[in-house]
């Protein structure tokens, strides 16, 4: 009889480790993926330490993840980017779950300033899924323009100017700014 119920204690250990990466939470992660790059795209789920575990390994460069109820996330927030992101992405949440903005910025501007903030790709995509909830969850797409300005793109660095606007000029984190929802 022990050794009946040794056996169903390591088959129902064995059962919980193969659900713990389910379709579901795959197929939430890739919710942010434009649907043509869906069926291709690598998913990972970052740990508290923000190293990552690959859940599925795509054959082109998008990478999607969720982050809801991360520190410093939405409790609905869904994102993809290219492969190469990756440390720009740890990156990011370390300084996001930051909970003070004062020292969160300040540790931005010191990485920045000395030169150890990872960058983007330099025209990368960065979609985005995040609300509330799933169901109010709203859209919001960024390319990733590191060290670019107003004078080497022509883009405008004012939101106020009407369409595409370029933010954090002239810094790793510069970015254009696709107005939408």
């Amino acid at each position: 009889m022990k050794r009946i119920m040794l056996m169903a204690a390591g088959l129902l250990t064995i059962a919980t480790g193969a659900f713990a990466q389910t379709p579901t939470e795959i197929e939430t992660a890739l919710l942010a993926a434009p649907a043509n790059q869906r069926e291709g795209a690598t998913v990972v789920k970052f740990k508290p330490d923000y190293t990552y575990d690959t859940l599925r390994k795509g054959t082109n460069q998008l990478v999607c993840f969720d982050k809801s109820g991360m520190p410093g996330q939405q409790p609905f927030s869904i994102e993809c980017s290219v492969l190469g992101n990756l440390p720009r992405i740890a990156q990011n949440l370390r300084f996001e779950a930051e909970p003070d903005r004062a020292k969160r910025q300040a540790a931005l501007d010191a990485a920045e300033k000395d030169g150890t903030r990872a960058k983007p790709e330099f025209g990368s995509v960065w979609f985005h899924l995040m609300g509330k909830d799933r169901a109010s969850a709203r859209t919001h797409m960024t390319v990733a323009l590191p060290g670019a300005t107003k004078q080497t793109t022509g883009l405008p660095e004012d939101p106020k100017a009407g369409g595409a606007w370029i933010m954090n000029p002239g810094t790793s984190t510069a970015h254009m700014m696709i107005p939408g929802e």
